[in-house]
């Protein structure tokens, strides 16, 4: 398989018409190597348009997904971010090409440690895993100028928010099937948020030792 033809593809197919145009996320999303952050079982399907199993129950959001999720977060190089759920790493990956430095959080430590893996293998030095239920929150590196929330909430905690400064980006898939809604929270002040709507989608729950996954 030819695999940057297969990455040249997924951009150009599958993330373009997505209206991710921002230059810099192409350029990340042609140099983070996807298929690294895949199990084996899986490489073929790196660029599929596919949530793809990452062992545990777990899954990888489509790549159009997290390629939208950068873009809005739009991470700069003196920003902190948390990521809740990180699965893989790959998202970890993609937000570290930026940022100063990313604290990602996965409640289950066997995919913790495979994150952990993958990031070192990639060369990533600025990404730290961490494990826990982030579900309510994580304040022990907050506040927070970026946050990404990678699985599915019923509704945004509160803690979050908090957890965000001023001038600070959230992005979050909230609902339940069959409708989501992927928002971008922005906090304007001490107060004072600003809530947009980016796109309909389906994703999976994000785990949480507090309460039951979703049932679909």
């Amino acid at each position: 398989m030819d695999m940057e033809q297969a990455r040249f593809n997924m951009i150009e197919q599958q993330i373009r018409p997505w209206e991710v145009l921002d230059p810099e996320v192409l350029d990340i999303l042609a140099t983070v190597k996807r298929e690294d952050f895949v199990p084996a079982a899986h490489r073929a399907l790196a660029f599929a348009d596919l949530e793809l199993p990452i062992g545990n129950g777990q899954t990888m959001l489509q790549p159009k997904i997290d390629a939208r999720v950068l873009q809005e977060v739009n991470v700069r190089s003196t920003d902190i971010v948390l990521e809740v759920g990180t699965g893989s790493g790959y998202m970890a990956a993609l937000l570290a090409a930026n940022a100063e430095y990313v604290h990602t959080v996965e409640i289950d430590p066997v995919l913790a440690e495979t994150a952990r893996h993958n990031l070192r293998q990639a060369g990533i030095t600025n990404v730290s895993v961490e494990v826990g239920d982030a579900s309510q929150g994580w304040s022990a590196s907050s506040p927070y100028d970026v946050i990404v929330i990678s699985g599915a909430l019923r509704e945004l905690p509160e803690a979050f928010l908090q957890q965000l400064k001023p001038g600070g980006r959230l992005v979050a898939f909230i609902g339940e099937p069959p409708v989501m809604e992927a928002q971008l929270v922005t906090r304007t002040g001490d107060r004072a948020f600003t809530t947009i709507n980016l796109f309909e989608t389906v994703v999976a729950p994000l785990s949480s030792r507090k309460r039951p996954r979703f049932v679909f």
